[in-house]
């Protein structure tokens, strides 16, 4: 189940996405963030068993 947040991000970053977004690679927004949120997690976590 997914749940709705909201977040504020600078106008670069709303670019920055934007463009994903219209290239193809993602479907929207919130797909270019979620991949985005776990990709952080996920190398932070490898980070931690080092």
């Amino acid at each position: 189940m997914k749940s709705k947040i909201s977040i504020t991000v600078d106008k670069e970053i709303l670019d920055l996405i934007e463009n994903l977004t219209e290239s193809g690679r993602f479907r929207n927004r919130s797909h270019v963030i979620e991949y985005s949120i776990k990709k952080f997690v996920n190398e932070n976590n490898k980070e931690e068993v080092k």
